[in-house]
């Protein structure tokens, strides 16, 4: 009898290069920030940047937050800008499901997942989602969910308005976004 198990075979697939966007709304990258609440319950904020100008375009706080309201968090901001090219996401359930699966078909958009245990491949979320852990969550003990909501979006609008980034010639991520931009969509059309 064997008394180990055969040792399986990974398949190999070369990975092609990542989309490099030359401008904003081209490329977007989504994740997950987990925290909790001052009594001990959880707390989820689905975080959107865009990955040309690290512009923070959505922080969706909820205590369960699932496939849907990702693709309700991204309705909303195809109907302010334009859908992306490219959406970069790991491959957690809420991005590797069906419904995100449809969402993408129906704007056009490539989903490119980041490998199973690489945060490296999906670079510019993970840096954003350390900086908003560092100085927004760490630094607030949240009572409410609309204490939260408002909290995190001052600091949402603080950071895409007020803090220059030396990657992005010292402007703002807003300012960068607006120098290099299309116009946004107005009246839905």
């Amino acid at each position: 009898m064997r008394s180990k198990l055969p040792k399986r075979r990974k398949m190999v697939v070369s990975r092609r290069e990542r989309y490099i966007p030359v401008r904003p709304s081209e490329a977007w990258s989504v994740d997950f920030v987990a925290d909790q609440f001052a009594n001990g319950t959880r707390l989820r904020a689905l975080t959107v940047v865009d990955v040309f100008s690290r512009e923070a375009l959505a922080i969706e706080v909820g205590q369960r937050l699932r496939a849907e309201d990702v693709v309700a968090v991204l309705n909303r901001l195809v109907a302010q800008r334009q859908a992306p090219r490219f959406l970069c996401a790991d491959n957690g359930s809420e991005f590797s499901g069906r419904v995100l699966d449809m969402w993408a078909y129906h704007y056009n958009v490539k989903i490119d997942f980041s490998l199973p245990g690489k945060p490296t491949d999906n670079s510019f979320i993970e840096t954003f989602n350390g900086s908003f852990r560092d100085e927004c969550l760490n630094l607030h003990w949240f009572e409410t969910l609309a204490q939260a909501k408002r909290e995190i979006e001052a600091w949402r609008q603080d950071y895409n308005e007020n803090r220059p980034h030396m990657a992005l010639q010292d402007l703002t991520p807003g300012e960068y976004a607006r120098k290099y931009s299309l116009p946004l969509k107005v009246g839905g059309t």
